[in-house]
């Protein structure tokens, strides 16, 4: 292959794809969550469509969560420990985490000294910011080795979780406590789990050492569609008679569970038609605020979750309209939705480091009073003990 020497290696088109994603998740929540019941009906054409193409967005999500991240970590020159996104990346993961327990957090329970069950489970963000720790692990563990060892353990790690989910998606997990096996099954109420869904992120993680192993080369966009297109086809047209012509060849049960629910090597199929398609228009996905809102993903989930399922006190539109409005209410709505969260949310961008410093300001301000009111409380409360125990007798003046 042919190099081109070029300085701007800023894959927009990866920002493009999550600002699709992310306009694709509100309104599929918000559709989801509000549309009654006697209008879904799976032999209706536009339902059916909508149906499928909802069911890309968390893959598609997952994948470019990988790539972005892996493609930044590789970037530097520093390895191991010394590359400095290995710190941002653990506080990263960390902080996804801990909005993800926040968001399911109602400060109504926290009144009465209750936290509610629906706290514990598991959602699209304590996956993905595992997903992340994961992807530092592997890459600490394979930075001393040869270079083809990390993809070559980002892609077996989609192959197994993808191969033997039929084994694991059954499993209980009672022996482990109940907030830990949250994140391995959807028995109790979790939305996502890490297994399967870390099989998406590493595959996004090992697509992003392709691209920047071969960013300088001429024909990189061209290679990738046509590669992206043709196994995207493969999978989602020929994995399911593949995984059953195994099953008969080798008598082999998982072959045949798998062809009955392959969804995950279909679903990656989609991804990769995705990348191939906003590839392909690369040069049109230029526009800013497209481009903004792939940036200012973790923002507008944030404020749909506050608006849609109302984190903190339980009041959300879906608690008033829960499956209950008409398919144009859905749609004008959902509309509706995608513009007012994207608005909040570029708008929190522009403003991001005045309301932080103000937050920070109130929350200093609430720490100053409260360290006077316990300062006062104790003072009061130890002249108060030594003025009954004279009264008793129990010390002298």
């Amino acid at each position: 292959m042919t190099k081109l020497n070029t300085k701007n290696t800023r894959l927009y088109f990866i920002d493009a794809i999550r600002a699709w994603a992310i306009l694709m998740m509100l309104q599929g929540h918000f559709i989801d969550g509000l549309l009654d019941n006697a209008f879904r009906n799976d032999s209706n054409l536009l339902f059916g469509i909508w149906k499928y193409f909802r069911g890309i967005t968390a893959p598609v999500f997952f994948t470019v969560s990988g790539f972005i991240f892996t493609y930044l970590l590789i970037k530097v020159p520093e390895i191991g420990w010394d590359n400095p996104r290995i710190k941002k990346g653990i506080r990263r993961g960390l902080e996804l985490l801990a909005i993800g327990y926040l968001l399911r957090l109602n400060i109504f329970g926290l009144f009465k000294g209750e936290v509610y069950s629906s706290f514990y489970l598991v959602d699209v963000l304590h996956c993905i910011g595992l997903s992340i720790l994961a992807i530092i692990g592997f890459y600490l563990i394979t930075a001393n080795g040869k270079k083809w060892l990390l993809p070559a353990v980002l892609v077996a790690t989609t192959l197994v979780l993808f191969l033997f989910e039929p084994w694991y998606k059954s499993a209980s997990f009672q022996w482990l406590p109940q907030w830990i096996a949250n994140y391995f099954t959807k028995a109790n109420g979790s939305v996502f789990t890490i297994l399967p869904w870390l099989g998406y992120a590493t595959f996004g993680s090992f697509t992003a050492v392709l691209f920047h192993k071969y960013k300088y080369y001429k024909y990189l966009y061209p290679m990738a569609i046509m590669v992206c297109t043709a196994f995207g086809i493969l999978l989602i047209f020929y994995s399911s008679d593949a995984f059953w012509a195994l099953s008969r060849a080798t008598g082999t049960s998982l072959f045949a569970d798998i062809f009955y629910n392959n969804y995950l090597f279909i679903r990656l199929g989609d991804v990769l038609l995705v990348f191939a398609l906003f590839m392909l228009f690369r040069s049109f996905l230029t526009n800013k605020t497209l481009l903004r809102l792939g940036q200012s993903t973790l923002s507008i989930y944030v404020i749909h979750f506050v608006v849609l399922y109302g984190s903190f006190t339980g009041l959300g539109l879906y608690g008033f309209f829960n499956h209950s409005v008409s398919p144009y209410i859905a749609v004008s709505g959902a509309i509706l939705f995608m513009v007012l969260c994207s608005y909040l949310a570029l708008r929190y961008e522009d403003n991001k480091i005045s309301i932080k410093k103000t937050m920070r300001s109130y929350f200093n301000s609430a720490r100053l009073a409260l360290e006077n009111g316990l300062i006062y409380g104790f003072g009061t409360l130890r002249n108060l003990s030594l003025k009954l125990a004279k009264l008793f007798g129990l010390i002298k003046n």
